[in-house]
């Protein structure tokens, strides 16, 4: 811990801590059959904008069109710093009550968020009562970029949480007021990556069990590195959980909007490189063992260059019902995303994905650990397609990729002197990764429910190993998109993108399980 982070561990926790004592429940033995009537996979989207920050479109649209395109639930995420319009487009009219000072003719975000955002989430909660709608917002990372951030349920305290967390930690809000509508004091304002890490423990300290924070394009600026996404996940491992493996902005030119030179701010399939890139910065992270977990959203901000949310890209997450009421809350959508029991997908290449590794009479599902007590383990993959989607296209899955590698456990960020930081901290790659199987329409075969479904053995598991999917409308070799092994190639080799570009390349990519082998030293 750096002498700045414990100075800043300490701001502003006041009246509105909250600790939720629930731990985050374990999944169901197989989530597709042996579960309470209520638990279900419900699609989502945790990153798009409206006429409150940089969008062209009211809350109200926004929602609506998610809910057409099959979105079970969504988050309003916007920017932090200031807001310069009324929810419905226009210039806050003069006689608007500005608190904290704010530059002329824009409002701080903490107060939009709590006395505007807020209320209308509410009121769409009403509207839309058989769907879970979240309020977060999207945090300007100090020193870093972009991520989602949302408080839920009880802790919500009528949108002051989220609101307090912007105004102590948001690299783009320099109000120092201290208003007792938020009961904060001591903010400080300077921004560096000991106070991103703060605001990441904050939420870990306050509300461990009902909130997330999530990258948001994690590689479009190269300003996340690993060694960042480390002290991130050790600070707050129930609430830093995991990235926007797969970027919106989907429709822009530069696909996913990276347009930056370097070939890892680029996308491939229009995935980031830290989770296309076998052995990349995913593997590595997965490689320790850690929880961190891979989603999709639209980063919807217009219809010129992005799709609806829910259009194009769904994360499925499978959300239980934990309290047996018959109903899903934002606290079990929390622990649903918590739990890694997700998958993403572009296209709707698929609707429904089962993935689990059984060894005798253990079984755990994605984002789970199997304890495996044999060194033969079962791996089970069941995946539907729809007929068609959005754009009328007939989908069909061409191959299915199962990445495996060794989990070798947490990397030290000092070395034995406690002061002197670890190389391996930085380090951004795994050796061990590697492509164990690919299985294509010859290896799936489909059961009485209409999944297609591959088993495959692994026999002589010998050390801990995790084990991912990914898959794709694309056979290997097909020209500019993928190699002769069917990994995606840098999407700048098609050109200028465009929605038929990206409609012709799906992918999705599961989250992985962890497979401990018993007594193998």
């Amino acid at each position: 811990m750096g002498k700045n982070e414990s100075l800043l561990l300490g701001v502003g926790v006041g009246a509105l801590a909250l600790t939720l004592a629930c731990a985050a429940p374990a999944m169901a033995r197989d989530h597709g059959r042996h579960h309470h009537t209520a638990d279900r996979w419900l699609a989502g989207d945790f990153h798009n904008h409206t006429f409150l920050t940089d969008g062209s479109n009211i809350q109200a649209d926004v929602l609506s069109h998610a809910f057409q395109y099959g979105l079970g639930w969504m988050a309003n995420s916007e920017h932090g710093g200031t807001s310069a319009r009324t929810p419905q487009g226009t210039a806050w009219p003069s006689d608007t009550a500005f608190l904290g000072n704010p530059p002329a003719g824009k409002m701080w975000r903490w107060q939009s968020l709590w006395q505007y955002s807020y209320p209308i989430i509410s009121e769409a909660r009403t509207t839309y009562p058989d769907k879970l709608i979240v309020q977060g917002y999207e945090w300007n990372v100090p020193t870093h970029e972009h991520a989602s951030v949302a408080i839920v349920g009880p802790a919500e305290e009528g949108g002051q949480a989220i609101a307090q967390h912007e105004y102590l930690f948001d690299g783009s809000d320099s109000g120092t007021t201290s208003d007792s509508y938020l009961d904060v004091s001591g903010k400080v304002v300077a921004n560096s990556h000991d106070k991103a890490v703060a605001g990441a423990k904050w939420l870990q300290d306050n509300y461990p069990m009902s909130s997330y924070f999530l990258l948001n394009h994690p590689s479009r600026a190269l300003k996340y590195g690993i060694a960042d996404i480390r002290d991130f996940n050790d600070a707050a491992p129930t609430v830093a959980f995991g990235f926007e493996g797969i970027p919106g902005h989907q429709k822009e030119s530069n696909r996913g909007g990276y347009g930056n030179a370097n070939v890892k701010a680029r996308t491939y399939g229009g995935a980031d490189y830290m989770i296309a890139k076998v052995g990349g910065l995913w593997d590595a992270l997965l490689g320790e063992g850690r929880h961190f977990y891979t989603f999709v959203d639209s980063d919807f901000h217009s219809v010129d260059g992005d799709f609806w949310p829910g259009e194009y890209a769904k994360s499925y997450t499978f959300v239980r019902d934990m309290d047996r009421d018959g109903d899903l809350s934002l606290g079990e959508l929390v622990s649903g995303l918590r739990s890694g029991a997700s998958f993403a997908v572009h296209g709707d290449l698929i609707d429904a994905l089962e993935f689990s590794a059984e060894s005798g009479d253990h079984e755990a599902p994605m984002g789970s650990e199997l304890h495996a007590e044999k060194r033969s383990v079962k791996l089970k993959i069941r995946f539907k397609s729809p007929a068609m989607n959005n754009n009328g296209d007939a989908v069909a899955v061409d191959h299915i990729d199962l990445i495996a590698g060794d989990i070798t456990g947490r990397v030290a960020k000092y070395l034995d002197d406690g002061v002197t930081l670890n190389p391996d901290y930085s380090k951004d790659t795994n050796d061990s990764s590697r492509v164990v199987a690919t299985f294509t329409r010859s290896d799936w075969k489909q059961d009485r429910d209409g999944f297609m479904t591959v088993e495959y053995k692994v026999k002589q598991l010998d050390r801990d190993t995790y084990f991912r999917l990914r898959g794709s409308n694309l056979p290997a070799n097909t020209p500019n998109e993928t190699d002769e092994a069917g990994n995606p190639l840098i999407d700048d080799l098609v050109g200028a993108n465009d929605a038929a570009k990206a409609y012709a390349d799906l992918w999705f990519y599961s989250n992985p399980i962890f497979v401990k082998i018993a007594h193998h030293r």
